[in-house]
């Protein structure tokens, strides 16, 4: 049975649509529908009150779909919130999937089948929904009740990521694996060139603000089994293990890159963009012995050049005698 007081926004410019769209659902049993002619009014009603459901047109004036979504990505980023969106196309193609899944859509009705799929695809959709909001809530609680424990010194207090000395851990375990079971590491250092500058011009609560948003958006941008550290006011660290070192290259991790430098961050006092420079340090079974000090050091040695080039810089250690 569908959740009857399931927040809803319906976003399309064309009111018929609109009420064909909110009477479809009505008559499925849904009562909390709300309606935007525009993604800015969309945006507006859900700063005032979050929706479980977004229902947009992905060609709408202005601002279409595909903008929309990112948009309501960094207002989920402020809140323990998770939005679930839905485009409506005329669109087809591979590309097209493609191109909605990176910009953080999470499913896409095609028009001529809106009949069919809008209630099937909206029901998926309120299963998850209860399931994602579960999980962030107790995501919340498991951060508050760390951080009140001892083991709280391995835990940054203002992310609920690692922080330096997990990071030590998790690389000794990392190389461990590599060791035993094959495959290959990566080691990421992200570092925001502008850090000092940002803290000067917003102060300090305004940069932890931002701090916090960019873990938040990290956490998006890796995968589930990654390790996300937090090192420092300026720097976070990424442990990820790959079946082999082709795939440690810095094309793997461009939309990592893109994804914070390309966005800016929504904070109290509006959007705020930043530069963060990436490098990559990979190394496979090969490569061993090596440290977590050796793999912290390369990256740090290797961060300026990130920094110059604007790309994610990248590098492999040398092949044990």
């Amino acid at each position: 049975m569908p959740n009857p007081h399931l927040s809803i926004m319906v976003v399309d410019d064309a009111k018929f649509s609109s009420a064909i769209i909110g009477r479809t659902l009505s008559q499925a049993g849904y009562i909390d529908i709300r309606y935007a002619n525009s993604a800015s009014e969309a945006l507006r009603q859900l700063e005032a009150r979050p929706a479980s459901v977004v229902l947009a047109d992905w060609l709408m004036p202005e601002t279409d779909g595909l903008m929309l979504t990112s948009q309501i990505r960094q207002l989920d980023e402020t809140s323990d919130h998770y939005t679930y969106v839905i485009l409506l196309t005329g669109k087809e193609g591979d590309n097209i999937l493609s191109e909605a899944f990176d910009s953080g859509v999470d499913d896409f009705i095609n028009k001529s089948a809106m009949n069919e799929q809008l209630v099937p695809r909206v029901f998926a959709a309120d299963r998850l929904c209860n399931t994602l909001q579960r999980l962030l809530i107790e995501n919340r609680l498991l951060t508050d009740n760390i951080a009140s424990l001892e083991q709280r010194n391995l835990v940054d207090s203002l992310t609920g990521l690692g922080n330096s000395r997990y990071l030590e851990r998790k690389l000794e375990t990392g190389l461990r694996n590599v060791e035993s079971r094959g495959g290959a590491l990566g080691y990421l250092l992200i570092g925001l060139q502008e850090a000092n500058e940002l803290r000067s011009q917003h102060g300090e609560t305004l940069y932890n603000e931002l701090l916090h948003s960019v873990g938040r958006r990290l956490q998006q941008l890796v995968r589930p089994l990654d390790v996300l550290t937090r090192l420092d006011d300026n720097h976070f660290g990424l442990i990820t293990l790959l079946s082999n070192l082709q795939e440690c290259s810095p094309s793997s991790f461009k939309r990592l890159h893109e994804g914070l430098n390309l966005k800016a961050f929504k904070t109290s006092e509006g959007f705020i963009s930043l530069k963060a420079g990436v490098c990559l340090i990979g190394l496979d079974n090969r490569n061993l012995p090596v440290s977590p000090a050796d793999l912290i050091n390369s990256a740090k040695r290797l961060l300026p050049e990130a920094y110059a080039s604007g790309r994610v810089a990248a590098m492999r250690l040398p092949e044990a005698v």
